[in-house]
């Protein structure tokens, strides 16, 4: 029989209240909320874990209900009131699972691949920015994502949003600069800077080897460390009158030279 909640004062709601809006309680807990059925369908397929689904019969169908049922153990109807508690999004489709968080260290990382292509963003900010560069990411098949000093968690929910699914797609290992630097020459992965310094045209540069595109925040760029340990600086050629782009817009181009070079394989 299918549990009911009804009252946004409920204990479990405030709880997972807590995990949508604080990240200190989600690292604690190691839980997480997804919103959007194309989401949770994402995140089984990527292997998480799913605990509970919630479900509002106001904005969901019988049959899709049905269909969500399947996917997890612990099923709880809520009503519309508590569901636009807990929900993220303005316009959605009335269901949200919790779900455990994975590991993300370095370690974990399993690069298959003979010659791999990894993006790395340095100290990313801005939520909506990583999910874009893990839209960016998934579209180009990259074989990993690398985070280095992030100033948010990867499982807040505009990340989650704004990547449209693509945190759970993406095999994604978050670590600092010194130990991402360390990884990549263990690995002999050549490693390509976004940077005004000391560079040359993307496009001049023979990416067929493996290879790491390192992109850095847009007010500061990227830390000495990673220019000092570069295999070669590249830039973007721009014609207007500013001298940067959107982290992710840079990226993609990057990404996708590399992908253009090898044939899309």
């Amino acid at each position: 029989m299918t549990k009911k909640i009804s009252s946004v004062q409920n204990q479990l709601i405030k709880n997972l209240y807590q995990l949508k809006e604080k990240s200190k309680h989600r690292k604690n807990f190691k839980k997480f909320l997804i919103e959007g059925q194309r989401e949770i369908e994402l995140a089984t397929k990527g292997g998480y874990e799913l605990e509970t689904l919630l479900f509002s019969r106001d904005l969901l169908s019988k049959s899709q209900i049905d269909t969500l049922e399947t996917t997890c153990k612990e099923i709880i109807e809520i009503s519309k009131d508590v569901y636009q508690k807990l929900a993220y999004r303005a316009t959605t489709e009335g269901v949200l699972a919790v779900a455990k968080t994975k590991s993300h260290k370095l370690d974990d990382l399993r690069v298959t691949s003979k010659n791999p292509l990894i993006l790395v963003a340095e100290a990313p900010e801005k939520p909506g920015n990583i999910g874009a560069l893990l839209r960016t990411a998934d579209a180009a098949s990259v074989d990993a994502v690398i985070i280095a000093n992030p100033k948010t968690d990867l499982y807040n929910p505009n990340i989650i949003r704004s990547s449209v699914g693509c945190v759970f797609t993406n095999q994604i290992a978050i670590g600092s600069t010194e130990d991402i630097i360390d990884y990549l020459k263990a690995q002999n992965i050549n490693i390509y800077c976004a940077s005004l310094d000391g560079s040359v045209n993307y496009h001049t540069q023979d990416y067929s080897q493996p290879t790491a595109i390192i992109v850095g925040t847009e007010a500061s760029g990227l830390s000495i460390d990673w220019l000092k340990n570069s295999s070669q600086n590249i830039i973007i050629p721009m014609e207007g009158e500013i001298d940067s782009m959107n982290v992710s817009v840079a990226a993609g181009i990057l990404i996708f030279e590399v992908k253009r070079q090898r044939q899309f394989n």
